[in-house]
């Protein structure tokens, strides 16, 4: 049964066109999104918004390099059992007070559909994805310690994200419908902007974009600045009085624009952005 609410852009969230459609035939397929796209390009907060917009409860699974699938089934407390055998508790008796219900599980006994967000999976070990296969197909899995078949009461949407560090196996993917999330162009990203700084200057917004995506654009760069870096950048600019002509100073000593911190995260990219804008300016003035 497919949900008769459709996700659309909200408030808080500006969705593309393609962005809309692919969580709309996860929902009507019933299968896993499978979320790709630079970090910072706002995959994690797409759960949130689409969870938020369908009106159904959130349940998040952050995945580390340790987590197993286990993990987001259930987990049986043998330590605690054996502390409450040894101090005589009546509960002992019953497995079941031991068995601590996981993400998946909790998803699965909701009265009403929920969205699941499966956050980082490609952190995982490689096995991980692949031991997922029987709970993302059918709904499904097994208590080995208490016998008992567990089964979603309502098909939860998975909202599943990958920063793509390591490949994700062929029966996993074909279980799901994939989307990637392309860096927003300029106008997207305005209005992005627009909805966290909507009190920002038109001047102050065209200069602080124009200088961002060069930024981005600088060639060697290690580590782009994302989407969240720009939406903090403008926040101090904000918070500072920045003005726009500020951030296209010809001064020597000001290579680098100001509360360049939050854009640019290493020595060495800094160095190259300096020596880079050094070189132009140089240009330019021979010229």
């Amino acid at each position: 049964m497919t949900d008769k609410v459709k996700f659309s852009s909200t408030s808080t969230y500006i969705a593309t066109p393609e962005l809309m459609t692919s969580v709309n035939a996860a929902l009507t397929l019933g299968r896993p999104l499978l979320i790709k796209g630079e970090p910072g390009t706002g995959k994690t907060q797409l759960a949130e918004e689409v969870a938020h917009s369908l009106g159904r409860d959130l349940h998040r699974w952050h995945v580390k390099s340790t987590t197993k699938a286990q993990h987001g089934l259930y987990e049986y407390d043998a330590v605690s059992r054996l502390r409450d055998s040894q101090l005589g508790e009546e509960k002992v008796h019953d497995i079941k007070n031991y068995i601590v219900k996981g993400c998946l599980w909790q998803a699965f006994d909701a009265s009403a559909p929920t969205v699941v967000l499966i956050d980082e999976i490609d952190k995982a070990d490689i096995e991980f994805p692949n031991d997922l296969l029987l709970e993302l197909d059918k709904m499904e899995f097994y208590v080995h310690e208490t016998q008992q078949q567990i089964s979603a009461v309502h098909r939860p949407l998975m909202i599943i994200t990958s920063n793509n560090e390591k490949e994700l196996p062929d029966a996993f993917l074909r279980r799901c419908f994939f989307h990637y999330i392309r860096f927003p162009d300029r106008d997207i990203m305005e209005q992005i902007v627009g909805v966290h700084h909507p009190e920002i200057k038109k001047n102050l917004l065209r200069e602080a974009l124009t200088l961002f995506f060069e930024v981005r654009d600088t060639p060697g760069l290690k580590k782009k600045p994302s989407t969240s870096e720009l939406l903090d950048w403008l926040k101090l600019l904000l918070a500072e009085d920045i003005p726009a002509e500020k951030l296209r100073t010809e001064d020597s000593n000001d290579l680098i624009p100001a509360m360049h911190g939050a854009l640019l995260k290493n020595e060495q990219d800094v160095h190259l952005f300096e020596r880079l804008v050094f070189m132009h300016r140089r240009q330019n003035k021979n010229n």
